[in-house]
């Protein structure tokens, strides 16, 4: 090794190959758009909504009256009719009851605020065909109830006032339009399917999507739901993108108006599918997807819509690690309440916005406009990232805080120019020390929170990260043999290798092109990083 230092850095890579097969898994996903425009015109068209990153869901409609009960049972949300199989004429009737005398559009909007969120996404119309708007084309809507006052309006205002984008949910799919299609082998004695005209009710849709997007001013999304039926499809879809956008042309459309979304990972099959982000539901992505919007929606409790009994809260603890996940991996959250039929957040979610809301006060820098993670795995926590003048803020989000007064920040071979606690008001200095390729920081033995610490660490320039080499191998038949390539875009450094499943060391063969397998093994190698 002569007259140079030799450090080993990074953790090893390990593929396991049994022979005689190799099995290869990959996965792509792509950003759709649904019409032409420059991608400097979509970036400027998505920016507020990628800052944002943090947003209030609302389930709210005809369905919060039976509370989740029905027949004896107690499980129930909005989708209530369908799942209790109630009579059209009977679910009607809840219209008469709904009078949400407590509701105030000004004291939701001020709670959405105080927990940082961002921007409200609530039903406009859910799957059951119920307004929650003054609608002119239906009389199926809130001025058929003795409540008479339109939701919507209200909230608009009060949205308006606070600085709140406001954003609606309005469902493809209706289970009381006689027009639509196709009806549920249970309904069809109250419901026949005969004469129903499915080109009448798009017409009907888009006759209030108009009334949605020409009445309430300024709509930062349209949250579209309830595709996946046959009579949907891909092409439909891109025309009514086009149609929203012709009425809003800076509106943001999710990608389930199109009929490309693969289940409830939330993203799109086709490459070219209508929509401008996906939506995974109740799941967050295993790891970041560069180049694609996309939003997690999710419930506090197991329920979208209101249910009186449902008691399975996740705690204030969960769904701020929760944020932070889901911000590391260049996503929006969208977390969900279900008022009650008098019009209130249940206790249990107040409780819970206003503990996310004490920790964003003093954090959402770490969450707002930034970008994800330059690590793939932090043992402790999550991190995020944002430009800064001459280089990068990076956020560390310490989920498990050490004991020791250690943080250990592993493949970080910038040093940092700066280091603090995000939450201390004065920025004292953090030291830190360095080993391997790891930074160690000195941190206080107790956490400032226990839920998610952050450590703000500033970069010169681009975050230099070590990641362990990336090995390929493409062959999926039987064979004898198996030449794997191994890469890596780190600059300065050699690879090792072994093949019993040793980590490797200064004495271990040196990777100089595809590496030869010829029998069960593990491959794994290492960088070696040469200092003059």
């Amino acid at each position: 090794m002569n007259k140079s230092t030799v450090r080993f850095f990074g953790l090893p890579a390990v593929l396991a190959l049994t022979f005689s097969m190799a099995l290869t898994i990959s996965a792509e996903a792509t950003r759709s758009v649904g019409t032409l425009e420059t991608k400097a015109q979509h970036d400027a068209r998505m920016q507020w909504w990628r800052d944002a990153r943090f947003g209030l869901f609302i389930h709210w409609g005809l369905y919060a009256i039976p509370a989740g009960e029905w027949g004896g049972q107690t499980n129930y949300g909005e989708w209530i009719r369908n799942n209790a199989q109630i009579p059209l004429k009977t679910y009607d009737k809840f219209a008469a009851r709904f009078n949400p005398v407590k509701f105030d559009a000004a004291a939701w909007v001020k709670m959405a605020k105080d927990a940082g969120m961002k921007y409200i996404v609530i039903t406009s119309k859910h799957h059951d065909g119920f307004a929650i708007f003054d609608s002119k084309v239906s009389d199926f809507d809130v001025m058929a109830t003795p409540f008479k006052r339109d939701i919507l309006k209200e909230l608009a205002t009060a949205c308006r006032k606070e600085g709140i984008k406001l954003c609606f949910y309005h469902s493809i799919m209706d289970w009381h339009h006689p027009d639509y299609l196709p009806r549920r082998s249970w309904e069809v004695k109250d419901r026949p399917e005969a004469g129903a005209n499915l080109e009448r009710y798009i017409a009907y849709m888009k006759a209030q999507l108009k009334e949605l997007l020409t009445d309430y001013g300024d709509i930062g999304v349209l949250w579209f739901d309830g595709e996946w039926e046959n009579t949907w499809t891909e092409a439909r879809g891109r025309d009514l993108y086009a149609y929203v956008r012709s009425l809003q042309p800076k509106i943001i459309i999710n990608n389930r108006v199109g009929a490309s979304r693969t289940g409830m990972e939330g993203f799109s099959a086709a490459k070219e599918s209508a929509g401008d982000f996906g939506t995974p539901e109740q799941t967050i992505p295993a790891t970041g997807l560069a180049g694609v919007d996309w939003e997690t929606c999710m419930t506090m409790n197991d329920n979208w819509g209101y249910n009186k009994n449902d008691r399975a809260w996740k705690t204030s603890r969960d769904l701020i690690q929760k944020l932070a996940d889901i911000a590391s991996k260049g996503g929006n959250f969208l977390l969900n309440v279900g008022p009650t039929s008098e019009g209130l957040f249940p206790g249990p979610g107040v409780e819970r916005l206003a503990a996310i809301g004490r920790w964003m006060k003093a954090n959402g820098e770490s969450i707002y406009g930034t970008q994800a993670s330059p690590f793939k795995n932090l043992a402790w926590g999550r991190a995020t990232q944002k430009a800064v003048v001459g280089g990068v803020r990076i956020y560390l989000h310490v989920f498990d805080w050490p004991k020791d007064g250690k943080l250990v920040v592993p493949g970080l071979l910038s040093d940092p120019r700066r280091a603090c606690l995000l939450a201390d008001a004065g920025k004292a200095p953090l030291s830190w020390t360095r080993s391997e390729d790891a930074v160690v920081l000195k941190i206080p033995v107790a956490a400032p929170d226990i839920d998610d610490s952050v450590v703000v660490l500033e970069i010169a320039g681009r975050p230099d990260i070590s990641e362990p080499p990336v090995i390929k191998s493409d062959l999926d038949i039987f064979t004898d043999f198996i030449d794997v390539d191994v890469a890596s875009a780190q600059a300065n450094v050699e690879i090792r290798y072994t093949l019993d499943g040793s980590v490797p060391m200064v004495g271990s063969p040196l990777v100089k092109g595809p590496v030869r397998v010829t029998g069960t093994t593990v491959l794994t190698t290492r960088y070696l990083w040469r200092t003059p």
